[in-house]
């Protein structure tokens, strides 16, 4: 999606031109519409499907193999609205509302039957599994929910910006998804294989409203029409959008004099509170309001949910080192990785700026994450997450780290979010005599998921821990965790201790052909990719592909950043 107003010149007959297309544009029934205009014919294509459904095919109306054309599982697409009556229905508007529909009730029999098998459980694994399978589904089902309403209300000035967050909220009801199913690793029994039945069918619809919804990016994008609100500011413009409330407006810029926290938490007793979750739990739910938390220098034993009600919420420490919380809870003890997190913030807006997050389990008890982060358009300035593996789950939703630090082992960045890194340092600690180090292990699962791990002008270093064994430990840039990982390094500093094949396999060619990987523009020794490796997945891109990775483009950051005054650079360097 392209940003920027793009000014309207020429001749008066382009202008009426471009003026007929927001019109077009306006009207969410005729948007969708265009789905159905840029679709091949029924009539060509109606025997094709991936699903194998040449009978239904021919069975069902046109209009639903219409709305269906998109989509990887046409025939779950189909079967859906057969199901909800929707055989005699015309308007393409409520056709995929239908299938929204249908998918959240898919979901909601996952939860049910997680809820089901969880009773019969005897593993405390798998029950501490199926207890997170519930609380990802809920998520789901919720950002479905919010799907469900911005598609209703699509406006004309901001169709663009709704494709956007539909795109970003889709992707995170697939992450969410497949997150359940992961927990289930090392636990006994069949209740995997049971789970990872319930949920087929909601994947694949969730992936198919993902498929329409893109399709109609790719009318957006094919006419050019761009969401008219939206304009590039640079982090130096005063200027800020209407829905910007002014006790958020250049928060990140303040000094910490400046800053008139609502609540202060301290060790010592001198704030309103002692623990950071107490202060989180005081604040409002569901506000548009930034609710500031500042926290005191200290080293804070506790773990710390930002639940999703927790709304535009700030947390300011005295600085990175200084301020930290700090838990220990890891896979090798019980807990499931999605659940071993000392902060988990959920609640969309978040803020945190000159804090510290630890978990300080170690190597030897593998997965220990110390920052989980579900948050839509959250802003990390100025802080460290340490760990070892795991260390950073960037786990769904729009994400924009400046000036972090990231220490860790292996997979030590990962998660299935669309997430920019600008001017971070990845820090590479030791590992265990037997492990090798890998930075980064992107997740995305559905090729159309607008979701990617970006290093944006990082430095990729070697920890103090590291340097005088460095020779031995192999480090890589990253790793498919699921088929269509994808992970860009764009004009970084990569130091010497990458391994020259730069990317390792997961398992055998899992996901090697279909993975993105790809680095641009990069300097320091560890940057020469004369011997990368070479499979179809590791890309060749050149700067204007690598534009659409930036912040303007990929996490529509101009539209929200500059209100929270943290430094950034929208586009390359």
């Amino acid at each position: 999606m392209a940003s920027g107003y793009g000014q309207v010149s020429g001749s008066n007959q382009a202008e009426q031109g471009k003026n007929k297309m927001f019109v077009v544009a306006g009207s969410s029934i005729i948007l969708v519409a265009c789905v159905f205009a840029v679709t091949v014919s029924v009539s060509r294509h109606g025997a094709d499907s991936s699903s194998g459904g040449g009978a239904t095919l021919q069975t069902t109306s046109k209009s639903i193999q219409s709305i269906c054309q998109p989509t990887d599982y046409k025939q779950e697409c189909e079967s859906s609205l057969v199901a909800s009556g929707a055989d005699n229905e015309t308007d393409p508007k409520k056709l995929v509302q239908m299938i929204f529909d249908a998918t959240i009730e898919r979901v909601r029999e996952g939860m049910n039957h997680s809820s089901l098998l969880q009773k019969a459980a005897e593993d405390p694994r798998t029950q501490k599994a199926l207890e997170a399978c519930n609380e990802l589904l809920d998520y789901a089902v919720d950002d479905l929910r919010n799907s469900v309403e911005k598609f209703a209300s699509m406006e004309m000035s901001r169709v663009g910006e709704a494709v956007d967050d539909l795109r970003v909220w889709l992707s995170a009801a697939i992450t969410y998804q497949q997150t359940c199913l992961d927990g289930f690793e090392n636990t006994t029994g069949d209740t995997a294989e049971s789970m990872a039945k319930a949920l087929n069918s909601s994947a694949a619809l969730t992936s198919n409203t993902l498929a329409v919804v893109d399709e109609i990016s790719s009318v957006l994008n094919s006419f050019q029409i761009t969401p008219i609100n939206r304009r590039l500011l640079s982090s130096e413009d005063e200027e800020f959008p209407a829905w910007v409330h002014g006790a958020k407006r250049r928060l990140l810029a303040l000094s910490p004099e400046q800053i008139e926290p609502n609540v202060t938490v301290a060790k010592d007793g001198s704030g309103q509170f002692k623990t950071i979750a107490e202060a989180v739990a005081a604040a409002p739910d569901n506000s548009d309001q930034v609710f500031v938390i500042y926290v005191k220098e200290g080293v804070y034993q506790e773990y710390v949910q930002v639940d999703r009600k927790k709304m535009n919420l700030a947390m300011i420490g005295d600085g990175a080192t200084k301020t930290k919380i700090t838990g220990n809870l890891n896979f090798v003890d019980g807990t499931p990785t999605f659940k071993t997190a000392t902060l988990g913030v959920v609640g969309d807006g978040f803020i945190m700026r000159d804090f510290g997050v630890e978990n300080s389990a170690g190597a030897a008890k593998h997965q220990a994450v110390a920052l989980r982060v579900q948050s839509d358009k959250s802003v990390f300035y100025r802080c460290q997450m340490d760990g070892y593996q795991d260390t950073l789950y960037a786990h769904t939703k729009r994400q924009f780290y400046r000036e972090c630090t990231i220490s860790g082992t292996i997979d030590f960045l990962f998660g299935d979010s669309p997430t920019i890194f600008q001017n971070c340092l990845l820090l590479v600690r030791r590992p265990l005599d037997n492990q090798q180090c890998i930075c980064t292990a992107q997740g995305r699962k559905d090729r159309r998921e607008a979701t990617a791990i970006v290093l944006h002008n990082c430095t990729i270093s070697a920890d103090e821990s590291l340097k005088p064994e460095q020779g031995r430990f192999l480090v890589y840039l990253g790793r498919p965790w699921k088929e269509y990982s994808r992970t860009l390094v764009v004009q970084s500093q990569i130091d010497d201790l990458i391994d020259p094949a730069g990317w390792m396999p997961w398992l055998g060619d899992f996901g090697l052909n279909t993975c993105f990987y790809a680095e641009v523009d990069n300097r320091g020794p560890g940057s020469d990719t004369a011997k990368r490796a070479t499979w179809r997945g590791v890309k060749k891109v050149d700067l204007g592909h690598a534009q659409m990775f930036t912040v303007s483009h990929f996490i529509q950051g101009d539209t929200w950043l500059p209100a929270t005054g943290v430094p950034f650079t929208p586009g390359l360097l």
